[in-house]
């Protein structure tokens, strides 16, 4: 379910993802980019982005990637790495790849960046659900 129109865009937004502010990618099946701009309500009490900040733009761009083929997939288990920190005003951005696509499950990487920085990494496997 690639798609460019912006009511199909609009409409895989959950409600979650448009609080937050973030933009959303699909350029094909398995792949998607979410970005988001770490605002004044997303930092920790060290100042630093929130370490579930970076891990829900990490997790939604998996959900995109991992829904893109038009079968309804959700989350068997997840790990992400913090490698760096996220300072308030950056521009991050969240890009998903397919690892694995099977009848049954699939495997995602997604990498947190900003710019060409690398801040995070996220690993997933879904159940795909599949038509009776």
């Amino acid at each position: 379910m690639v798609t460019t129109d912006e009511k199909d865009i609009a409409r895989l937004l959950d409600p979650f993802m448009t609080h937050l502010g973030f933009e959303i990618e699909i350029p094909a099946p398995g792949q998607a980019r979410v970005c988001g701009t770490v605002g004044p309500d997303h930092i920790n009490n060290l100042g630093t982005a929130h370490g579930g900040y970076l891990y829900t733009l990490a997790d939604s761009a998996f959900a995109l990637a991992s829904n893109s083929h038009g079968i309804p997939a959700v989350s068997l288990a997840t790990h992400m790495d913090f490698l760096r920190p996220g300072l308030p005003g950056d521009r991050l951005e969240a890009i998903a790849f397919e690892e694995h696509l099977g009848y049954r499950t699939g495997v995602y990487r997604v990498e947190v960046r900003r710019g060409e920085e690398l801040l995070a990494v996220f690993s997933g496997t879904v159940y795909r659900k599949q038509p009776k």
